[in-house]
């Protein structure tokens, strides 16, 4: 597996900014990091409680994604499966060191941690079925170990 170095927040406004970005797809596109989207998925948990997260993330990251130039399509760009794992695990990670922890804190402890790695979702699932169309377009039940350790 590959070894990527994290990269942490220095504030809060970094990590607002990424959201708010995401949110109007004016965030550039190579600022679209591992680190950018669990900050920007910390930050609509805990913030912008108008937002349902499981049901409207999805169409915020294609659009995303679409507006910025990229593909979202069966090999490429949105995986409805990868975005739940994650979801599941910033809830987790979020009620675990609560609200009082400055925001930047709270994510920079979730990327130093399991839940924040990127090879999360293979705790879970066999690369067979997290790469499989039908896990990138729906949610798939995990085959290996059920989203409640998360």
């Amino acid at each position: 597996m590959f070894e990527f170095e994290v990269r942490l927040f220095k504030d809060d406004a970094s990590i607002l900014a990424i959201g708010e970005g995401l949110l109007s797809a004016t965030l550039p596109r190579e600022t679209w990091t591992h680190e950018a989207h669990l900050a920007a998925c910390s930050w609509l948990v805990r913030a912008r409680g108008d937002i349902d997260i499981e049901r409207e993330l999805p169409l915020i990251i294609s659009s995303y994604n679409v507006a910025v130039g990229g593909v979202d399509d069966d090999t490429r760009g949105y995986h409805h499966t990868i975005t739940h794992v994650y979801i599941a695990g910033v809830k987790a990670h979020l009620a675990e060191v609560g609200h009082d922890l400055p925001l930047y804190k709270a994510v920079n402890a979730l990327l130093l941690s399991e839940r924040g790695s990127r090879d999360l979702p293979l705790r879970f699932y066999s690369k067979e079925r997290l790469f499989s169309v039908q896990a990138r377009r729906e949610f798939v039940a995990p085959d290996r170990l059920s989203l409640k350790y998360i």
